[in-house]
């Protein structure tokens, strides 16, 4: 076998598309230990998944026997779309979205990369996207790979923070890389722009206030004291990445298949309001949005309607008070009632100061 060291892993990233590699070891971390406090705070909300795995997110060892090492790959997923203002006519859907499934453009070449070192190496090796238990940003920041911002993203210098990221565990003893330099300092953009102050300070997240949680995660109703912060996010957020300067210029990404389709940028909210449940199949099928299933995204949908202040929406909705699910019904009526009562402020405005997150 040949000998495998981490640069080797890290050229061998590259040359299968990945934009960022870098290794961190298997050990415990303070941002370990903050997770358990987190899930104590109640700050996961109703994602039992986290704390089921609680365990083995904060010991990666026992989903690998001997585990020594971690190699962590981003992909960058900026892709070349015109930043356009807000419509609210229009409905907006995080970017990362916008294309393929990730799960499958960046799993494909992290299972290729895992291969390659258990081929090369004989070591054991197992690979995952978003999909295990893992804690893929601390190890990210161990790796090399960014900072964590105040917004709880892994951050990149050079590239910003629209990054997908895998992990590869390894029972390899790998040189590892050093975490990276804090260079948020002083800026706080992304606290001041979240829409339902979800952001409690830096680098604490309450996942029951983030519409990322509330439109794709939550089953069952969304809280109504957070529907107007909702705004127009029919699934995901990107406000806080949006206003970070880190993002300004962040290079665009070279993976075709996370190009936009064209029905997944700025929807028309009279299409979607006019689609079937055979309709939003077709148009999620292959992609990111499969999580929130259609009938959640046809519930933040009553939400978005009823946000936009277009009165000529309401008779759209009507159908939606018959549908077989009871909380489709209940937010098509609250958003009937707001729009009959004519536009109550459903984009809620930037805090004093801040970059308005509803600009793109």
């Amino acid at each position: 076998m040949k000998v495998v060291d981490s640069d080797a892993i890290k050229r061998k990233a590259a040359e299968l598309g990945f934009d960022l590699a870098g290794v961190a070891s298997v050990r415990a971390f303070p941002e370990t230990d903050f997770f358990t406090e987190w899930l104590a705070r109640g700050y996961a909300g109703r994602m039992a998944y986290m704390q089921r795995g609680a365990a083995v997110r904060r010991d990666p060892g026992r989903l690998l026997d001997g585990a020594r090492s971690v190699v962590v790959c981003a992909l960058n997923y900026h892709t070349d779309r015109p930043l356009t203002r807000f419509d609210r006519a229009r409905a907006w859907i995080s970017r990362y979205a916008w294309g393929e499934d990730y799960h499958a453009v960046a799993g494909e070449r992290l299972t290729e990369l895992a291969g390659w070192i258990a081929a090369e190496s004989g070591g054991r090796t197992r690979a995952w996207v978003d999909t295990g238990p893992l804690l893929e940003r601390v190890w990210a920041k161990y790796a090399g790979i960014g900072w964590f911002g105040k917004n709880t993203c892994i951050i990149n210098q050079g590239i910003g923070s629209w990054l997908f990221l895998g992990c590869i565990l390894t029972d390899l003893e790998l040189a590892v890389d050093a975490p990276p330099p804090d260079r948020c300092g002083t800026c706080t953009r992304c606290i001041d722009a979240c829409p339902t102050q979800a952001i409690l300070e830096p680098g604490v997240l309450d996942s029951r206030r983030c519409i990322s949680y509330l439109n794709i995660e939550l089953r069952g109703p969304i809280p109504e004291d957070l529907r107007d912060g909702v705004g127009h996010h029919l699934f995901g957020c990107d406000v806080c990445q949006d206003v970070c300067p880190w993002n300004r210029r962040a290079p665009v990404t070279g993976e075709t298949r996370l190009d936009a389709r064209g029905e997944l940028f700025w929807p028309e909210l009279e299409t979607l309001l006019d689609l079937d449940d055979d309709g939003w199949r077709r148009m999620i099928r292959g992609t990111a949005m499969k999580r929130a299933r259609v009938r959640g995204l046809i519930r933040n949908l009553m939400v978005v309607a009823g946000n936009s202040g277009l009165q000529r929406l309401a008779a759209r909705l009507e159908r939606f008070l018959d549908h077989s699910d009871p909380d489709v019904r209940s937010h098509a009526a609250w958003a009937i009632e707001k729009l009959d009562g004519g536009p109550r402020g459903g984009v809620p405005k930037p805090a004093s100061g801040a970059p308005n997150p509803q600009i793109r």
